[in-house]
This record gives structure tokens, C-alpha cells and sequence, in this order.
């Protein structure tokens, strides 16, 4: 489930020979902090990061790549670990089993070993990052792979696509990667530009009937077996990815239309997702797993991207304060950042929770300028968490 910040880094990253990982200086910003201790969990071996999982990891990759576009001093951490993950983490991908819980959460089960109910899935050196859900393949080394294996997939009951392989279920995180896909490589590809956006149009206008998108513009979960949208969980992440997803089709067409849907979803997603301080949470908080912990980052580096496309005064306080809570409540002394962004922290933190709160760094760091966004932030600084024992 990576975005296509991949792709839009990776020729950027690759292009330098390897470099040794970049050391924190006296005057780090906050997300540069945060990013040397989420390399703590990072395993050179896998390309993957300890204590999370295969699309968690994916994630992980893009808040380095999107932390490196806008602060230079990351950009040797990136050409290491992006040349490291391409060789090694394409060889772990198959080892998951997915399931969606009855509130609508996605449970990932990594391998090589699984439940007893469950069928492991065959253990086969796949074919660059293509794996058995289609909201986990943004992971390639080019964009046109991925495109071209969902785009050749079954055609639902209900239209759209499928959010896995074996057919089970569809939903919006599936159908909304595809669009922004189509729509990025529509903005990529020029040769090509005119059947990727045709592919993106078709599917922005399929999502927007599908019934998913409800009366207070608000994103649920997907669709039941009768094709209605089926009341599923709000999650911050379903309401992010779109956001991503019609800038860039705004880009390609030229039609800042686009744009009008993805700011209705984004302030209402504000309003019903935040609390009174103006903090972003998920309903799973405390207790997400191991997937709903990465959700609220991926709305934040989407939002990012919707600040470019159409400037907003709210979206900019609302980066800022989030990625100064996190600072402030929701660290330990060691600069780890846990799930629950107003504080207090919660134990424990892992790759999928620092990098979640990573992108909020990122989004405040960058919609405050770049370096200067840590004073933004530092103002309202508290002292970390010290851990006992």
C-alpha cells in the first residue's frame, strides 16, 4: 500500500553511488530525529523494517523518500536504504495473509509461519513486487507494472476492482490506489498519457457512483456483496489516498474540478476525525494492530499533496499542530513516536507507528518551509517521556 512517492523519488535516489548512512547534527529537525531512530528497526538483510509489516514497510520507505525530497542532508539515508529494499524486500512479499475484521480493520498475518486455520500462501520468488492484494502492489520498480496487473485483473460484480485476488471484497483503499496510479502515470508517461488517463477518468467516475463516497463526503470502508456502500469504518487512510489521487488527476486534465472533491473530503475528514485541539485519530486508537497504527500518516502526506495543489490555510494549521503534538505528547526519550498523536504516549512504539508520525512530520516540516518548521513546532515542545526501567 506505498504511495507513488516511489516513483516519483526513486530515479532521484538511485542516480547516487552508495553513501553511509547520515549522522544527526546538532541542529536536526524533528523529523530528521525521528527518521535516525525509525532506521533503529530497519534490517538491511530483508530491506524491511523490524516490527512491522511488508506494506507497513513500503510506507516506511515512502516518509524517507518524501523526508529526502525536501531536506537534502536525508538523501544519503535514502539512496542506502532505497537501493537495499529494491534487492531484498521483493523476496518477502508473498509471506502474508491478510483478513478484515468485523469493524472493518485489516489484520495482516506475516510468515513463514500462520495460524493453524489459515492456508500458508505458496513461497515463490514472485515476479518483481507483485503479491495477492492490489492495495499492496505500488511497490515496483516501475509504475507501468503495477498498473498493467491491476488493470488486467477480473472486473467486480459491483465495477471497480477487486481488493485482493482471491476476489473477496471491494473497497475503497484498492480502488482509490488504482486511480491515483492511473492518474500519476498519466503525469509521467507522456507517450502514454492518454490511455493512463482515460483509465483514471473511468475510475474516478466509477468510485464517485460506487456509493462509497457518503452524504457528508466522507469515505467508508467498501461495499457489500449487493454493491451499497457498507457503513465500514471511516478510517483516516480511505480518506487520505483520494486526496493524492484527484491532485494529480486535476494535474493531468488541467481541471481543478478535481480539486472541489478532494477539498469537501479533506475538511470533513478533519472535522469528524479530530478532537477538540484539532489532533487527528482513528477510531482503533489505542489498540490499532499492526495495520491501523500507519493509517493517519497516509492522510497527512496526502494532505501535503492537496496543500500543493489547492493552498489552504486550515490544512496548513492543522500539519503544523499535528506534527507539534506528536513532539510534545506523543514521544519517549529516545525519540520514539507511539499511535496516539494527542499523547499520552503509548507503549509500544514500532516501525509502523514511528513512520506514521513521521509523515506528520514530514507534511508540517514542509508546509512550514522546510528547516525552519522545527521552530514552528518547538514552540510548543515539551519535555519527552523518559522511559523507566
Amino acid at each position: 500500500m506505498l504511495s507513488l512517492s516511489f516513483f516519483r523519488l526513486v530515479s532521484v535516489v538511485l542516480s547516487l553511488g552508495p553513501i553511509a548512512l547520515s549522522a544527526p547534527v546538532a541542529n536536526s529537525t524533528e523529523a530528521e530525529l525521528a527518521l535516525n531512530f525509525l532506521q533503529t528497526w530497519y534490517n538491511s538483510t530483508s530491506g524491511l523494517w523490524d516490527t512491522t509489516g511488508w506494506w507497513n514497510s513500503g510506507n516506511c520507505l515512502t516518509a524517507i523518500g518524501d523526508l529526502a525530497a525536501i531536506d537534502s542532508t536525508v538523501v544519503p539515508t535514502a539512496q542506502q536504504v532505497f537501493s537495499t529494499t529494491i534487492v531484498q524486500a521483493q523476496k518477502y512479499n508473498l509471506q502474508q495473509l491478510k483478513v478484515i475484521t468485523p469493524t472493518f480493520n485489516i489484520q495482516t498475518f506475516q510468515g513463514p509461519s500462520f495460524p493453524d486455520a489459515m492456508e500458508a500462501p505458496a513461497v515463490v520468488n514472485p515476479r518483481g513486487f507483485l503479491n495477492g492484494y492490489y492495495d499492496d502492489e505500488q511497490y515496483l520498480q516501475t509504475a507501468m507494472d503495477i498498473f498493467n496487473d491491476i488493470k488486467n485483473s477480473p472486473a467486480t460484480p459491483c465495477g471497480g476492482i477487486w481488493w485482493d485476488k482471491k476476489h473477496t471484497y471491494v473497497n475503497a483503499i484498492a480502488n482509490e490506489l488504482y486511480l491515483s496510479v492511473g492518474a500519476h502515470l498519466a503525469n509521467r508517461v507522456p507517450a502514454n498519457k492518454t490511455f493512463y488517463l482515460a483509465t483514471a477518468q473511468n475510475q474516478y467516475n466509477w468510485f464517485v457512483q460506487s456509493g462509497m463516497v457518503n452524504s457528508k463526503n466522507l469515505i467508508n470502508d467498501g461495499l457489500t456483496t449487493a454493491c451499497k456502500n457498507n457503513n465500514g469504518t471511516v478510517w483516516s487512510y480511505n480518506q487520505g489516498v483520494i486526496l493524492g489521487a484527484l491532485s494529480e488527476l486535476s494535474t493531468a486534465t488541467g481541471n481543478s474540478s478535481y480539486l472541489t472533491l478532494a477539498n469537501n473530503i479533506a475538511n470533513a475528514a478533519i472535522t469528524a476525525l479530530s478532537d477538540s485541539n484539532g489532533i487527528l485519530h482513528d477510531p482503533c486508537e489505542p489498540n490499532c494492530g499492526g495495520d491501523g497504527t500507519q493509517f493517519k500518516g497516509i492522510f497527512m502526506r496526502n494532505l501535503q499533496v492537496l496543500q500543493k495543489a489547492a493552498p489552504s490555510d486550515r490544512y496548513v494549521k492543522f500539519m503544523v499542530s499535528n506534527g507539534a503534538s506528536i513532539w510534545a505528547y506523543d514521544r519517549d526519550s529516545r525519540n520514539a513516536l507511539s499511535v496516539v498523536w494527542s499523547g499520552p504516549f503509548v507503549q509500544t512504539a514500532n516501525a509502523s507507528t514511528q513512520s506514521s508520525a513521521l509523515d506528520a512530520l514530514i507534511a508540517a516540516q514542509a508546509v512550514g518551509g522546510g528547516k525552519t518548521a522545527n521552530l514552528a513546532i518547538a514552540s510548543r515542545r515539551a519535555k519527552p517521556i523518559v522511559l523507566e526501567g
